[in-house]
């Protein structure tokens, strides 16, 4: 019986997620007091609001993971390689293209100078970000393997640490220097990553010890299912209550922000598709493998454009229609791969066109 009520959440779930990003743009309007009060309380720009429900959101996510399986991540590298290959010799470039052809250009009569220059700085901002922590919930979603994902999570995080600036300075042209965000990365990969991970382990334990591995499994487990998107939904309420007057006084640029970030999406995540495709890797590897350059790690993005542009700025604006289309778009994707499950069981003979 739970496992119907969660197929008709999940299959209604983008009609929550647009609720969701309308409920936290009104309040943000409605009530400005509250998103300033919620939105100051943060660490090196690392929002504790946020922090706190995507612990709601990332808990029952990291309880899956069983970590005798994560070492077998070595002898099964090739989705690792197509994962940094889309998300550093790839997507920074083509968003860069992308932002560059329709704002500068298509757009360019709409929007003045110095504020397109701006969006275009956001968007390569989010470009030069690839997902972390919602790419394990794109993948629980999709029935991917959640295990190879965090490993995927965790090296993205390193490459990020050290290539988020130097491309950031050679695409944006920053002459005075790009700042490197240490801590916002540092606290955001303990917020968003590393406590709900330890808090998990430390469950999966204690219930092991207690209760078996079974009753883990095929009783407790499932019993926190639903709590991932209403965490979801919690999320996106909070980042548009705090971004929710930038929202609604700029709802023609969004639209022109919001095409060329869909166009970029859904051009990476078919790269990665025909890649894993090509390479013959399994679904459960795959699926991770095209979630990960496709979506963005959004609250870095927003935080590096709130500290070098400001709150009022077009970059800022920018980063924050990328969680505007990140959402619907990624769910999209999930449906897409889920959909084309059948083409990626390789080691079960599934080599379909």
């Amino acid at each position: 019986m739970s496992e119907q009520k969660l197929d008709v959440f999940s299959k209604y779930l983008s009609v929550w997620v647009a609720a969701a990003m309308v409920l936290g743009a009104l309040l943000g309007n409605v009530l400005p007091g509250l998103a300033d009060t919620l939105g100051n309380w943060q660490i090196a720009n690392v929002s504790i609001p946020v922090a706190i429900v995507l612990l709601f959101m990332m808990f029952p996510i990291m309880l899956k993971i069983e970590f005798r399986e994560i070492v077998n991540v070595r002898k099964n590298s090739r989705p690792l390689l197509v994962t940094l290959i889309v998300n550093w010799a790839i997507k920074p470039f083509t968003m860069a293209l992308i932002s560059w052809i329709f704002i500068k250009v298509i757009f360019g009569p709409l929007i003045s100078t110095g504020l397109g220059n701006e969006y275009v700085a956001g968007m390569i901002l989010l470009g030069l970000a690839p997902c972390t922590a919602m790419v394990l919930v794109w993948t629980y979603l999709a029935g991917g393997n959640i295990n190879y994902a965090l490993v995927q999570v965790a090296i993205n995080d390193l490459f990020i640490l050290f290539l988020f600036a130097p491309m950031g300075k050679l695409l944006i042209g920053v002459s005075t220097g790009f700042p490197v965000p240490f801590s916002t990365i540092f606290w955001s990969v303990v917020f968003y990553v590393a406590i709900p991970l330890v808090l998990a382990v430390i469950t999966r334990r204690l219930v092991t010890r207690s209760k078996g591995e079974k009753y883990l499994n095929e009783s407790f487990i499932p019993k926190f299912d639903p709590f991932t998107k209403v965490g979801l939904l919690l999320t996106l309420v909070l980042v548009f209550m705090f971004q929710g007057k930038t929202i609604i006084d700029n709802p023609l640029h969004i639209l022109l922000i919001a095409l060329p970030l869909m166009i970029q999406t859904y051009l990476i995540f078919y790269i990665g598709y025909f890649a894993v495709k090509r390479f013959k890797i399994d679904y459960a590897e795959a699926a991770p493998s095209t979630f990960i350059g496709a979506s963005n790690f959004f609250e870095l993005s927003i935080a590096v454009a709130l500290i070098l542009f400001g709150m009022d700025s077009g970059a800022a604006l920018a980063t924050v229609v990328g969680v505007l289309v990140e959402v619907p778009v990624m769910l999209s994707l999930v449906a897409i791969m889920k959909k084309k499950r059948e083409l990626f069981e390789f080691s079960r003979g599934g080599t379909k066109s």
